[in-house]
């Protein structure tokens, strides 16, 4: 972080008061976690829920930090004798307000990163292919919401020149307010899925908060977007037909299009519009991939990457853990760890992926399956449909797990043999041992679901944390 003065960090957060004389005293780190302090550090106390950022002051003090901020109103008095004390009206606007100074202060390009799957990878890919020519900094793990998105920009060293920023939201009215942190000069989104469904209502409500990430689009900026599309195209021609944009897709009439496509277990190769000679690999299975990685080709042709060192980085670019992962069971088998997040959209498309895997007659293809979340009134039927994506004769075992996974098992027990299916409602042990007594190192298994089922833990057990 470039360091920044307490005189700079009042004048950057609205009726922030400070009562101190060390306003010229710079600060070179910020922290909301207390852990995490050090000499040079301005501790941000959030609150929220059941946790109260300011009963760990001591902790931050302890551990060194320089100063901190603190909500005027909070019942706790102050430690002003111990720490240099920045009161503002609420901790978490504050930390926002000081953010968006950060990110004006660097002045980076920032590629905002939004969608209903796909978010993370996209962003790894950016981050490879942008660093062929820039110094980039991206959002690192989850940190995608109305605390991480801030958090990112104030890590960002001195010398970045591009900012990759996930966004990520449940509701109307998030994305906005992240875009308008982040002032993005180039905009993606990367799908319309059913994500979220609980809370927007329609695929059209979730386009609607999607396309907020254009709120805070500074001028001359760009969208970039699934050409096949329609709720995009058609929010376009109604509200925003001034915007520059660049579609990708699989059809001629994209801007960027992937062609000659060949999937395997670890890899994807395709070619593009943009160089139609040459071949482009990523390191990970799927055609949902490869509309990721034109995002990152269309991202690098923008601020003119060279599209030969684009796609050479594209080859080398590391994903994010538990998505996409292979790993190695204790029993030798493959298994294909995607069990962070789920969508309809995306457990259809890496079951598909999955089924058609070429493999030796001796090997079984397995699936574990868990919840996916927020489908609202829609989930029941939205699990019942991946009954279409799962082809009995390339798929030899499912096992199913949690509650609205009983829909989609009640729909394959007319499908597949008692001894091939498998459900449980929440005890993760049984099918751990279960799986643990079935698998050989002949089998591959994928495991799809979202966060909440806690299938990690399946994962953790049947492999031990070893990565092939």
């Amino acid at each position: 972080m470039r360091p920044i003065t307490i005189a700079e960090i009042k004048s950057a957060i609205n009726n922030a008061k400070y009562e101190g004389n060390q306003e010229d005293l710079k600060i070179n780190r910020v922290e909301f976690d207390s852990r995490k302090a050090e000499s040079g550090t301005l501790f941000v106390p959030l609150t929220g829920g059941n946790t109260d950022g300011h009963s760990y002051i001591q902790t931050a003090i302890d551990q060194g930090a320089t100063a901190c901020l603190w909500q005027k109103n909070h019942e706790q008095e102050a430690p002003t004798n111990q720490i240099e004390v920045i009161y503002v009206e609420d901790t978490l606007v504050a930390f926002q307000q000081l953010a968006h100074y950060y990110r004006r202060l660097i002045d980076p390009i920032v590629v905002g990163v939004t969608g209903s799957n796909g978010k993370t990878t996209t962003k790894d890919m950016l981050e490879a292919v942008l660093t062929a020519k820039y110094h980039v900094h991206k959002t690192q793990g989850n940190y995608n919401n109305e605390i991480g998105v801030p958090y990112t920009i104030l890590q960002m060293p001195e010398d970045t020149e591009v900012l990759v920023c996930e966004m990520g939201m449940s509701g109307f009215g998030e994305i906005a307010e992240l875009t308008r942190i982040a002032e993005p000069n180039v905009a993606v989104i990367t799908l319309i899925g059913e994500s979220h469904l609980e809370h927007l209502g329609s695929r059209q409500g979730i386009a609607q908060a999607k396309l907020e990430i254009l709120d805070g689009l500074r001028d001359e900026g760009v969208l970039i977007y699934p050409f096949n599309e329609p709720l995009i195209h058609n929010y376009l021609e109604k509200n925003a037909d001034t915007v520059e944009t660049i579609t990708i897709g699989f059809e001629s009439e994209a801007d960027v299009y992937a062609f000659d496509m060949i999937e395997e277990q670890t890899q994807t190769y395709f070619k593009t519009n943009l160089d139609p000679s040459v071949r482009c690999i990523i390191p990970v299975m799927g055609s949902y991939n490869v509309s990721n990685a034109l995002i990152a080709l269309g991202v690098a042709q923008y601020l003119n990457v060279p599209i030969e060192q684009a796609i050479f980085q594209l080859a080398q670019f590391k994903l994010t853990a538990n998505r996409l992962e292979w790993l190695e069971t204790k029993q030798g088998a493959q298994l294909l760890n995607d069990a962070y997040n789920a969508s309809p959209t995306s457990m259809h498309s890496v079951i598909h992926t999955f089924s058609n895997l070429k493999v030796q007659p001796s090997q079984r293809k397995i699936l574990l399956l868990g919840d996916i979340r927020e489908l609202g009134e829609q989930s029941a039927e939205m699990h019942r449909q991946l009954s279409e994506s799962i082809n009995v004769n390339k798929i030899d075992k499912v096992y199913l797990f949690g509650e609205e996974m009983k829909y989609l098992y009640d729909i394959l027990q007319e499908k597949m043999a008692d001894s091939d299916l498998f459900y449980e409602k929440d005890n993760h042990d049984k099918v751990t041992q279960q799986l643990a007594s079935t698998l050989t190192k002949q089998d591959l298994i994928l495991v799809k679901s979202s966060f909440g089922t806690d299938l990690l833990q399946i994962v953790q057990h049947l492999t031990q944390g070893n990565s092939q």
